[in-house]
């Protein structure tokens, strides 16, 4: 089993921001990712239509003889990774923003949480965010409008930045030091907001985090490729295939998949 991909999924072409940090990490492991960019963004959607779109995308990877799934969606994480865990015998890896870090950190004792409807008001995340709060204020910000946007590719476009000063403002004005990013895609959006924030601000994703998780648990259960072979990257998605080539390296190629 150790050479085969590590399979990573999530709701469009944020997971690429996960997917480049395991490729640092871990340059020997293969990869199959899928952007569900038909059904984008899961941030919008009931819990039970998340939990059937991640079982949906987990039995493609499985299908492909995926040895790990990483769920690099944050709102597919937070709504359905522990069923996913349940129903399937293979490791899953989740994505949590990553408000501990941030609340140990911060001097101004207020963290600002850049993240989707879906992740805001799952369980999971309610269960983590009150266990790091401490003494910290959290101002929690749906991104509303922030994914079709990157998945237009209109990333650095006016009606972004517009999007973006609505939701920073009330954050600035508390005084936040640190901004946590609460969804795969939202990475992509960090010179845009380094621009946004004042100086002292600073951003934190999950992507390394997540790329030190994979590699302990494949070398938990054994599953690290230890063969010196072509490593290859699968890339698919169920939508207009331009926006992911626009922003992976020129050598990969995206397939279009019905799925």
């Amino acid at each position: 089993m150790s050479t085969q991909p590590i399979g990573i999924f999530d709701s469009g072409i944020g997971g690429t921001s996960i997917f480049k940090e395991i490729k640092i990490l871990l340059p020997n492991e293969h990869t199959i990712y899928l952007a569900d960019s038909e059904n984008a963004p899961y941030g919008n959607k009931t819990p039970e239509e998340i939990l059937q779109l991640s079982i949906k995308n987990t039995e493609l990877l499985l299908d492909m003889n995926c040895k790990l799934i990483v769920v690099a969606c944050n709102t597919a994480t937070t709504n359905a990774i522990k069923m996913l865990r349940a129903i399937y015998n293979v490791p899953f890896i989740g994505i949590e923003p990553a408000i501990k870090p941030a609340s140990l950190s911060s001097k101004t004792k207020t963290v600002g949480i850049l993240a989707t409807k879906g992740t805001l008001s799952s369980e999971l995340f309610h269960n983590t965010t009150n266990l790091y709060r401490n003494d910290v204020k959290v101002i929690e910000q749906d991104g509303d409008g922030i994914v079709p946007l990157i998945e237009a590719g209109k990333t650095l476009s006016y009606e972004m930045k517009t999007l973006l000063t609505s939701y920073l403002k009330p954050m600035i004005s508390a005084n936040i030091d640190y901004l946590v990013l609460g969804c795969t895609h939202y990475p992509y959006l960090i010179p845009l907001l380094q621009q946004m924030l004042p100086n002292h601000v600073k951003i934190i994703d999950s992507g390394e985090a997540v790329a030190k998780q994979t590699k302990a648990v494949l070398t938990l259960e054994n599953l690290l490729n230890t063969e010196i072979n072509m490593v290859t990257h699968k890339f698919y998605t169920n939508k207009n295939p331009q926006v992911l080539c626009n922003i992976l390296d020129k050598k990969y190629n995206v397939e279009v998949l019905e799925f």
